[in-house]
Protein backbone atom coordinates (compact mmCIF):
# COMPACT_ATOMS: atom_id res chain seq x y z
CA UNK A 1 0.00 0.00 0.00
CA UNK A 2 2.67 2.25 0.77
CA UNK A 3 4.36 1.43 -2.76
CA UNK A 4 1.10 2.51 -4.33
CA UNK A 5 0.60 5.79 -2.45
CA UNK A 6 3.78 6.80 -3.58
CA UNK A 7 3.11 5.93 -7.05
CA UNK A 8 -0.26 8.18 -6.68
CA UNK A 9 1.53 11.16 -5.27
CA UNK A 10 4.30 10.92 -7.64
CA UNK A 11 1.85 10.97 -10.20
CA UNK A 12 -0.80 13.96 -8.85
CA UNK A 13 2.47 15.56 -8.47
CA UNK A 14 3.14 15.73 -12.14
CA UNK A 15 -0.28 15.50 -13.35
CA UNK A 16 -0.95 19.37 -11.73
CA UNK A 17 1.96 20.30 -13.12
CA UNK A 18 1.76 19.23 -16.68
CA UNK A 19 3.35 22.33 -19.77
CA UNK A 20 1.73 19.82 -22.24
CA UNK A 21 -0.01 16.97 -23.23
CA UNK A 22 2.74 14.24 -23.77
CA UNK A 23 3.67 15.29 -19.90
CA UNK A 24 0.15 15.13 -18.64
CA UNK A 25 -0.50 11.38 -20.61
CA UNK A 26 3.18 9.97 -18.72
CA UNK A 27 1.41 11.30 -15.01
CA UNK A 28 -1.87 9.89 -15.79
CA UNK A 29 -0.25 6.54 -16.40
CA UNK A 30 2.18 6.79 -13.17
CA UNK A 31 -1.00 7.81 -11.32
CA UNK A 32 -2.95 4.78 -12.96
CA UNK A 33 -0.24 2.41 -12.08
CA UNK A 34 -0.52 3.49 -8.11
CA UNK A 35 -4.59 3.44 -8.22
CA UNK A 36 -4.32 0.10 -9.79
CA UNK A 37 -2.21 -1.14 -6.96
CA UNK A 38 -3.97 0.31 -4.24
CA UNK A 39 -7.38 -1.33 -5.83
CA UNK A 40 -5.38 -5.09 -6.08
CA UNK A 41 -4.60 -4.59 -2.82
CA UNK A 42 -6.76 -2.11 0.11
CA UNK A 43 -9.55 -4.73 -0.64
CA UNK A 44 -7.80 -7.56 0.28
CA UNK A 45 -6.05 -6.60 3.21
CA UNK A 46 -9.90 -5.56 4.30
CA UNK A 47 -11.24 -9.18 3.70
CA UNK A 48 -8.36 -10.58 5.89
CA UNK A 49 -8.41 -8.35 8.59
CA UNK A 50 -11.96 -8.48 9.14
CA UNK A 51 -14.28 -11.50 10.49
CA UNK A 52 -15.83 -13.54 7.85
CA UNK A 53 -19.27 -12.24 9.45
CA UNK A 54 -18.32 -8.38 8.52
CA UNK A 55 -16.11 -8.58 5.51
CA UNK A 56 -18.85 -7.58 3.03
CA UNK A 57 -19.76 -4.59 5.50
CA UNK A 58 -15.82 -3.28 6.08
CA UNK A 59 -15.32 -3.12 2.13
CA UNK A 60 -18.63 -1.74 1.50
CA UNK A 61 -17.64 0.67 4.58
CA UNK A 62 -14.41 1.69 2.40
CA UNK A 63 -16.84 2.71 -0.71
CA UNK A 64 -18.27 4.94 1.33
CA UNK A 65 -15.44 6.55 1.74
CA UNK A 66 -14.83 6.36 -1.55
CA UNK A 67 -17.57 7.61 -2.92
CA UNK A 68 -17.32 10.57 -0.38
CA UNK A 69 -14.09 11.46 -2.14
CA UNK A 70 -15.98 11.88 -5.37
CA UNK A 71 -18.56 13.67 -4.02
CA UNK A 72 -15.76 16.04 -2.61
CA UNK A 73 -13.73 15.96 -5.87
CA UNK A 74 -17.57 17.08 -7.64
CA UNK A 75 -18.36 20.13 -5.26
CA UNK A 76 -14.70 21.25 -5.18
CA UNK A 77 -14.85 21.55 -9.20
CA UNK A 78 -17.93 22.94 -9.15
CA UNK A 79 -17.20 25.76 -6.79
CA UNK A 80 -13.87 26.23 -8.43
CA UNK A 81 -15.83 26.88 -11.75
CA UNK A 82 -17.01 30.85 -10.01
CA UNK A 83 -13.24 31.27 -10.45
CA UNK A 84 -12.52 33.97 -13.02
CA UNK A 85 -14.60 33.32 -15.88
CA UNK A 86 -14.31 29.67 -14.98
CA UNK A 87 -11.82 28.80 -17.51
CA UNK A 88 -8.82 29.88 -15.18
CA UNK A 89 -5.98 26.44 -14.77
CA UNK A 90 -6.61 26.90 -11.24
CA UNK A 91 -9.95 24.95 -12.14
CA UNK A 92 -8.47 21.96 -13.45
CA UNK A 93 -4.59 21.80 -11.57
CA UNK A 94 -6.20 22.49 -8.09
CA UNK A 95 -8.86 19.16 -7.77
CA UNK A 96 -6.03 16.98 -9.16
CA UNK A 97 -3.25 18.73 -6.57
CA UNK A 98 -6.23 18.05 -3.58
CA UNK A 99 -5.80 14.45 -3.87
CA UNK A 100 -2.15 14.15 -2.43
CA UNK A 101 -3.55 15.36 1.08
CA UNK A 102 -5.59 12.44 1.30
CA UNK A 103 -3.08 9.63 0.00
CA UNK A 104 -0.21 11.71 2.29
CA UNK A 105 -2.56 11.08 5.53
CA UNK A 106 -3.16 7.41 4.27
CA UNK A 107 0.73 6.85 3.88
CA UNK A 108 1.36 8.47 7.26
CA UNK A 109 -1.58 5.84 8.96
CA UNK A 110 -0.21 3.18 7.63
CA UNK A 111 2.56 3.14 10.33
CA UNK A 112 -0.72 2.30 13.07
CA UNK A 113 -1.78 -0.34 10.42
CA UNK A 114 -1.46 -4.07 10.80
CA UNK A 115 -0.05 -6.18 8.92
CA UNK A 116 -2.58 -8.94 7.21
CA UNK A 117 -2.25 -11.99 9.69
CA UNK A 118 -2.56 -14.73 6.66
CA UNK A 119 0.60 -12.54 5.11
CA UNK A 120 2.19 -13.03 8.21
CA UNK A 121 1.40 -16.84 8.47
CA UNK A 122 2.53 -16.87 4.71
CA UNK A 123 5.92 -15.38 5.11
CA UNK A 124 6.62 -17.63 8.31
CA UNK A 125 5.78 -15.04 11.71
CA UNK A 126 4.06 -17.76 13.15
CA UNK A 127 4.24 -15.70 16.45
CA UNK A 128 3.11 -12.69 15.43
CA UNK A 129 0.23 -13.83 13.26
CA UNK A 130 -1.01 -15.29 16.70
CA UNK A 131 -0.82 -12.48 18.73
CA UNK A 132 -2.18 -10.14 16.07
CA UNK A 133 -5.63 -12.24 15.46
CA UNK A 134 -6.02 -12.41 19.53
CA UNK A 135 -5.99 -8.33 18.94
CA UNK A 136 -8.49 -8.20 15.98
CA UNK A 137 -10.42 -10.68 17.85
CA UNK A 138 -10.38 -11.02 21.40
CA UNK A 139 -12.32 -8.14 23.30
CA UNK A 140 -9.74 -7.64 26.12
CA UNK A 141 -6.77 -7.39 23.41
CA UNK A 142 -3.68 -9.80 23.41
CA UNK A 143 -4.55 -12.65 25.71
CA UNK A 144 -2.19 -16.27 26.83
CA UNK A 145 -3.06 -18.91 24.63
CA UNK A 146 -5.38 -20.92 27.12
CA UNK A 147 -7.65 -17.71 27.19
CA UNK A 148 -7.28 -16.41 24.11
CA UNK A 149 -9.95 -15.98 22.08
CA UNK A 150 -11.36 -19.33 20.72
CA UNK A 151 -12.32 -18.02 17.08
CA UNK A 152 -9.03 -16.17 16.96
CA UNK A 153 -7.56 -19.96 17.39
CA UNK A 154 -9.58 -21.62 15.38
CA UNK A 155 -9.19 -19.21 12.35
CA UNK A 156 -4.95 -19.13 13.19
CA UNK A 157 -5.03 -23.11 13.00
CA UNK A 158 -7.62 -22.56 9.15
CA UNK A 159 -4.96 -20.23 7.76
CA UNK A 160 -1.68 -21.88 8.38
CA UNK A 161 -3.55 -25.26 6.99
CA UNK A 162 -4.71 -23.67 4.16
CA UNK A 163 -1.18 -21.83 3.33
CA UNK A 164 0.15 -26.05 3.68
CA UNK A 165 -2.43 -26.72 1.07
CA UNK A 166 -1.50 -23.75 -1.21
CA UNK A 167 1.99 -24.39 -1.01
CA UNK A 168 1.27 -27.75 -2.80
CA UNK A 169 -0.31 -25.89 -6.07
CA UNK A 170 2.76 -23.50 -5.87
CA UNK A 171 3.31 -23.37 -9.91
CA UNK A 172 -0.25 -21.67 -10.40
CA UNK A 173 0.97 -18.35 -9.13
CA UNK A 174 2.01 -16.87 -12.08
CA UNK A 175 -0.83 -14.49 -13.81
CA UNK A 176 -0.28 -16.48 -16.87
CA UNK A 177 -1.12 -19.96 -15.39
CA UNK A 178 -4.24 -18.11 -13.34
CA UNK A 179 -5.95 -17.04 -16.27
CA UNK A 180 -5.32 -20.60 -17.74
CA UNK A 181 -5.60 -22.69 -15.06
CA UNK A 182 -2.85 -24.43 -14.93
CA UNK A 183 -1.09 -26.74 -12.04
CA UNK A 184 -3.96 -25.38 -10.03
CA UNK A 185 -5.58 -29.33 -9.89
CA UNK A 186 -9.11 -29.20 -8.36
CA UNK A 187 -9.32 -25.29 -7.04
CA UNK A 188 -10.04 -24.30 -10.67
CA UNK A 189 -8.52 -20.94 -10.34
CA UNK A 190 -9.09 -19.85 -14.47
CA UNK A 191 -12.70 -20.34 -13.44
CA UNK A 192 -12.48 -17.92 -10.18
CA UNK A 193 -10.49 -15.56 -12.31
CA UNK A 194 -12.90 -15.61 -15.35
CA UNK A 195 -15.64 -14.70 -12.17
CA UNK A 196 -14.26 -11.97 -11.32
CA UNK A 197 -13.19 -10.00 -14.49
CA UNK A 198 -16.38 -10.58 -16.15
CA UNK A 199 -18.38 -9.41 -12.89
CA UNK A 200 -16.06 -6.20 -12.76
CA UNK A 201 -16.69 -5.60 -16.19
CA UNK A 202 -20.72 -5.93 -16.02
CA UNK A 203 -20.73 -3.98 -12.99
CA UNK A 204 -19.22 -0.86 -15.65
CA UNK A 205 -21.82 -2.11 -18.10
CA UNK A 206 -24.91 -1.56 -16.47
CA UNK A 207 -24.55 2.29 -17.16
CA UNK A 208 -22.69 3.65 -14.06
CA UNK A 209 -20.11 5.02 -15.95
CA UNK A 210 -22.59 7.22 -17.79
CA UNK A 211 -24.32 8.12 -14.96
CA UNK A 212 -21.59 9.52 -12.99
CA UNK A 213 -19.22 11.27 -15.89
CA UNK A 214 -22.22 12.24 -17.92
CA UNK A 215 -24.66 13.00 -15.51
CA UNK A 216 -24.79 16.86 -16.37
CA UNK A 217 -25.44 15.62 -20.05
CA UNK A 218 -28.33 13.32 -19.22
CA UNK A 219 -29.75 15.99 -16.90
CA UNK A 220 -29.63 18.45 -19.82
CA UNK A 221 -31.51 15.74 -21.69
CA UNK A 222 -34.32 15.30 -19.30
CA UNK A 223 -34.86 19.42 -20.03
CA UNK A 224 -32.86 21.06 -17.02
CA UNK A 225 -30.89 24.33 -17.73
CA UNK A 226 -26.90 24.29 -18.33
CA UNK A 227 -26.31 24.88 -13.97
CA UNK A 228 -29.62 23.51 -12.70
CA UNK A 229 -28.02 19.76 -14.13
CA UNK A 230 -24.85 20.58 -12.40
CA UNK A 231 -26.64 21.20 -9.65
CA UNK A 232 -28.18 17.98 -10.05
CA UNK A 233 -25.30 15.88 -10.54
CA UNK A 234 -23.62 16.80 -7.37
CA UNK A 235 -26.74 15.84 -5.24
CA UNK A 236 -26.70 12.77 -7.51
CA UNK A 237 -23.56 11.80 -6.29
CA UNK A 238 -24.45 12.63 -2.50
CA UNK A 239 -27.07 9.96 -2.65
CA UNK A 240 -24.86 7.38 -4.51
CA UNK A 241 -22.72 8.09 -1.49
CA UNK A 242 -25.63 7.76 1.12
CA UNK A 243 -26.95 4.36 -0.55
CA UNK A 244 -23.30 2.55 -0.11
CA UNK A 245 -24.40 2.65 3.99
CA UNK A 246 -27.40 0.66 2.97
CA UNK A 247 -24.75 -2.13 1.40
CA UNK A 248 -22.80 -1.75 4.74
CA UNK A 249 -26.30 -2.62 6.35
CA UNK A 250 -27.13 -5.58 3.60
CA UNK A 251 -24.60 -7.42 2.16
CA UNK A 252 -23.42 -9.75 4.89
CA UNK A 253 -27.10 -10.23 5.97
CA UNK A 254 -28.17 -10.93 2.81
CA UNK A 255 -25.30 -12.36 0.90
CA UNK A 256 -23.70 -11.64 -2.55
CA UNK A 257 -26.36 -12.77 -5.44
CA UNK A 258 -29.33 -11.79 -3.83
CA UNK A 259 -27.88 -8.49 -3.86
CA UNK A 260 -26.78 -8.84 -7.54
CA UNK A 261 -30.30 -10.03 -8.61
CA UNK A 262 -32.30 -7.45 -7.05
CA UNK A 263 -30.01 -4.56 -7.70
CA UNK A 264 -29.50 -5.75 -11.38
CA UNK A 265 -33.72 -5.87 -11.50
CA UNK A 266 -33.81 -2.32 -9.98
CA UNK A 267 -31.15 -0.36 -12.05
CA UNK A 268 -32.77 -1.83 -15.12
CA UNK A 269 -36.55 -0.50 -14.39
CA UNK A 270 -34.62 2.69 -13.31
CA UNK A 271 -33.33 2.98 -16.24
CA UNK A 272 -36.15 1.96 -18.51
CA UNK A 273 -38.29 4.34 -17.14
CA UNK A 274 -35.76 7.40 -16.85
CA UNK A 275 -35.24 6.55 -21.27
CA UNK A 276 -39.12 6.22 -21.48
CA UNK A 277 -39.84 9.97 -19.53
CA UNK A 278 -36.77 11.12 -21.55
CA UNK A 279 -38.77 10.11 -24.51
CA UNK A 280 -42.21 11.69 -23.49
CA UNK A 281 -40.68 14.72 -22.62
CA UNK A 282 -39.16 15.26 -26.36
CA UNK A 283 -43.34 14.33 -27.75
CA UNK A 284 -44.40 16.62 -24.78
CA UNK A 285 -42.39 19.35 -24.21
CA UNK A 286 -45.38 21.58 -22.91
CA UNK A 287 -44.95 18.84 -20.16
CA UNK A 288 -41.23 19.59 -19.16
CA UNK A 289 -41.74 20.25 -15.47
CA UNK A 290 -43.70 16.56 -15.37
CA UNK A 291 -41.75 14.39 -17.26
CA UNK A 292 -38.53 15.77 -16.34
CA UNK A 293 -38.82 15.56 -13.07
CA UNK A 294 -39.62 11.86 -13.37
CA UNK A 295 -36.86 11.11 -15.14
CA UNK A 296 -34.05 12.67 -13.04
CA UNK A 297 -35.85 11.05 -10.05
CA UNK A 298 -35.33 7.18 -11.71
CA UNK A 299 -31.96 8.45 -12.97
CA UNK A 300 -31.34 9.36 -8.78
CA UNK A 301 -33.28 5.99 -7.77
CA UNK A 302 -30.64 4.25 -10.45
CA UNK A 303 -27.79 5.79 -8.47
CA UNK A 304 -28.68 4.41 -5.40
CA UNK A 305 -29.60 1.26 -6.36
CA UNK A 306 -25.85 0.47 -7.76
CA UNK A 307 -24.44 2.37 -4.50
CA UNK A 308 -26.58 -0.11 -2.23
CA UNK A 309 -25.74 -3.47 -4.40
CA UNK A 310 -23.48 -3.47 -7.54
CA UNK A 311 -20.72 -1.39 -6.36
CA UNK A 312 -19.53 -3.01 -3.57
CA UNK A 313 -19.97 -6.77 -4.15
CA UNK A 314 -17.43 -7.12 -7.33
CA UNK A 315 -15.26 -5.42 -5.34
CA UNK A 316 -15.94 -8.28 -2.29
CA UNK A 317 -16.35 -11.82 -4.79
CA UNK A 318 -12.15 -11.62 -5.79
CA UNK A 319 -11.10 -11.40 -2.27
CA UNK A 320 -13.73 -14.52 -0.93
CA UNK A 321 -12.68 -16.30 -3.75
CA UNK A 322 -9.05 -16.87 -4.21
CA UNK A 323 -6.76 -19.09 -2.04
CA UNK A 324 -4.68 -17.26 0.00
CA UNK A 325 -1.30 -17.61 -1.91
CA UNK A 326 -2.78 -15.88 -4.67
CA UNK A 327 -5.85 -13.60 -3.24
CA UNK A 328 -3.52 -10.71 -4.09
CA UNK A 329 -3.22 -11.24 -7.79
CA UNK A 330 -6.68 -12.82 -8.08
CA UNK A 331 -7.95 -9.52 -6.73
CA UNK A 332 -5.87 -7.67 -9.66
CA UNK A 333 -7.19 -10.09 -12.09
CA UNK A 334 -10.93 -7.95 -10.70
CA UNK A 335 -8.88 -4.89 -11.33
CA UNK A 336 -8.10 -5.75 -14.61
CA UNK A 337 -12.22 -6.34 -15.48
CA UNK A 338 -12.67 -2.80 -13.86
CA UNK A 339 -10.30 -1.49 -16.20
CA UNK A 340 -11.64 -2.49 -19.43
CA UNK A 341 -15.45 -2.29 -18.86
CA UNK A 342 -14.58 1.43 -17.26
CA UNK A 343 -12.05 2.45 -20.43
CA UNK A 344 -14.57 1.02 -22.73
CA UNK A 345 -17.09 3.01 -21.50
CA UNK A 346 -15.54 6.00 -21.00
CA UNK A 347 -14.32 5.98 -25.23
CA UNK A 348 -17.94 4.46 -25.54
CA UNK A 349 -20.19 7.15 -24.02
CA UNK A 350 -19.00 10.46 -26.19
CA UNK A 351 -19.82 8.37 -28.96
CA UNK A 352 -23.19 6.80 -27.87
CA UNK A 353 -24.34 10.24 -26.32
CA UNK A 354 -23.59 11.85 -29.78
CA UNK A 355 -25.53 9.20 -32.25
CA UNK A 356 -28.27 8.97 -30.10
CA UNK A 357 -31.40 10.47 -31.53
CA UNK A 358 -29.20 10.60 -35.26
CA UNK A 359 -30.96 7.29 -36.76
CA UNK A 360 -34.69 9.02 -37.47
CA UNK A 361 -34.15 12.48 -36.70
CA UNK A 362 -34.02 14.77 -39.30
CA UNK A 363 -35.16 12.77 -42.55
CA UNK A 364 -38.43 12.43 -43.75
CA UNK A 365 -40.40 9.25 -44.11
CA UNK A 366 -39.47 8.11 -47.32
CA UNK A 367 -36.01 8.23 -46.30
CA UNK A 368 -36.87 5.32 -43.59
CA UNK A 369 -37.55 3.08 -46.28
CA UNK A 370 -33.45 3.72 -47.47
CA UNK A 371 -32.17 3.74 -43.97
CA UNK A 372 -33.39 -0.08 -43.10
CA UNK A 373 -32.41 -1.20 -46.98
CA UNK A 374 -29.13 -2.56 -45.56
CA UNK A 375 -28.97 -5.73 -44.74
CA UNK A 376 -26.68 -5.56 -41.23
CA UNK A 377 -27.85 -5.22 -38.03
CA UNK A 378 -25.80 -2.57 -36.75
CA UNK A 379 -26.08 1.12 -36.78
CA UNK A 380 -23.05 2.19 -38.64
CA UNK A 381 -23.63 -0.29 -41.23
CA UNK A 382 -26.88 1.27 -41.89
CA UNK A 383 -25.89 4.94 -42.21
CA UNK A 384 -23.09 3.71 -44.54
CA UNK A 385 -25.22 2.14 -46.61
CA UNK A 386 -27.99 4.53 -45.95
CA UNK A 387 -25.26 7.60 -47.35
CA UNK A 388 -24.35 5.60 -50.17
CA UNK A 389 -28.06 5.08 -51.57
CA UNK A 390 -28.52 9.07 -51.25
CA UNK A 391 -25.42 9.53 -53.26
CA UNK A 392 -26.88 7.55 -55.78
CA UNK A 393 -30.32 8.87 -56.22
CA UNK A 394 -28.79 12.64 -56.35
CA UNK A 395 -27.07 11.73 -59.25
Amino acid sequence: MAIGGVWVVLGATLQCSAQNLVWMLCARLINGIGTGHLNAIVPVWSAEVATHTSRGAFIALEFTLNIFGVVVAYWLEFSLGFVGDGRSQVRWRFPIAFQIIPISAFMILLFWMPESPRFLVKAGHLDEAKELLYCLRASGGPLSGERGNKQAIEEYDAIVEAVKLEKKHAGMNSYWNMFWGKDSGKLHIARRVQLSIWLQIMQEWVGIAAITVYAPTIFAGAGYSSRKSQWLSGLNTVTYMIATLFAVITIDRWGRRVGLWWGAVGQGIALLLAGAFSRLLKDHPEKASSYGGAAAFFIFLYTAIFGATWLTIPWVYPTEMFPLEVRARGNAWGVVGWSIGNGWLTLLNPIMFSKIGEKTANRTLEEMDLLFASDSIFVWEEENHFRRLKDELSH
